[in-house]
């Protein structure tokens, strides 16, 4: 049910740059924005990961290079029942991991040095499990083909802006309305998608490693980390800042944020927690609170307890 609400959601994107192009250009127009979605969407298909990857500068490492980190993933994905992926570290203190390509079998997932070194091995299982379920789940290629058109609508109406139709049919309200609401609109379906299916993999992260604690600690976290160390990537390119998994930028956790409140996110997995009978929580909820909006521990401080993993 999850996975048809997304493909409507998306296909309410696709309609959304046709009206646009309507309104822009007349039935041409629709025809142009039609074949422009197709097209972006076929090549997001194909490229999707490899897209994404190159976009953070992400370098492959495998058992012999990274024996802890990958096997660890191997680990994780036998347990979700899906192929091992490939395995990318990201060099960058933004503390962050996402997963990417179109399905099961071209699947990869990848996580900054700056997660590696503030998170336990048993938060990290938390971590990669919750990327293994967008996998799982099918949500990587639905997310950045969102991505690809929610950009390409806010393009197209930056260019209604400059370039009006000579019948004059962009100028009047529909064609002000379109250029201005569009976006918003295409924020506003792609935030939900990106909601949805964060709460989906959450739980999903929480059963396949077993620890649905260790991934809401984890959580914690990140948020923090990564309000501190916004990513450079989403500050060039906001739209990436929804494949992570915490928000890239600071002030992520608002009305306009692609992702949930992390305190309602961590809530949510303590009820998991509950209903798997997991043991007691890795630590009190007061400091699950100050962990979400504290500052960040110094990594030097802590440096023997957060390099858990072979980064090599």
């Amino acid at each position: 049910m999850n996975q048809l609400k997304t493909m409507m959601l998306l296909a309410a994107l696709t309609a959304l740059f046709m009206a646009l192009g309507y309104t822009l250009g007349g039935s041409g127009g629709a025809v142009i924005a039609l074949i422009l979605a197709a097209g972006m969407n076929l090549i997001t298909f194909w490229n999707a990961d490899r897209i994404v990857l190159a976009m953070h500068d992400a370098r492959e490492v495998d058992l012999a290079s990274a024996p802890d980190f990958v096997g660890l993933v191997h680990q994780l994905a036998a347990r979700a029942g899906l192929p091992n992926p490939k395995v990318y570290i990201i060099d960058s203190p933004h503390p962050n991991a996402f997963a990417t390509g179109r399905d099961p079998s071209h699947a990869a997932v990848a996580a900054t040095t700056g997660l590696l070194d503030i998170l336990s091995r048993d938060e990290i299982a938390g971590v990669m499990a919750h990327e293994l379920g967008h996998v799982r789940n099918r949500d990587t290629l639905i997310m950045t083909m969102v991505a690809t058109i929610a950009g390409a609508i806010s393009m197209l109406a930056n260019f209604g802006l400059f370039f009006r139709s000579g019948d004059g049919r962009s100028a009047g309200i529909a064609g002000l309305l379109a250029v201005f609401v569009a976006p918003f609109a295409a924020m506003i379906v792609q935030m939900a998608i990106s909601r949805t299916r964060e709460y989906g993999a959450d739980r999903a992260g929480a059963e396949i490693s077993g620890n649905p604690r260790a991934l809401a600690s984890a959580l914690a976290k990140l948020a923090r980390g990564a309000a501190a160390v916004p990513s450079d990537v989403a500050q060039r390119i906001p739209a990436a800042a929804q494949l992570y998994i915490v928000p890239g930028l600071a002030g992520g956790d608002n009305m306009f944020s692609t992702h949930p409140d992390t305190g309602n996110r961590i809530a949510a997995l303590e009820e998991i927690a509950i209903e798997m009978g997991a043991p007691m929580a890795m630590m009190p909820p007061a400091e699950t609170r100050r962990a979400v909006s504290g500052s960040v521990p110094s990594t030097r401080r802590r440096a023997s307890a957060l390099r858990p993993l072979d980064r090599r």
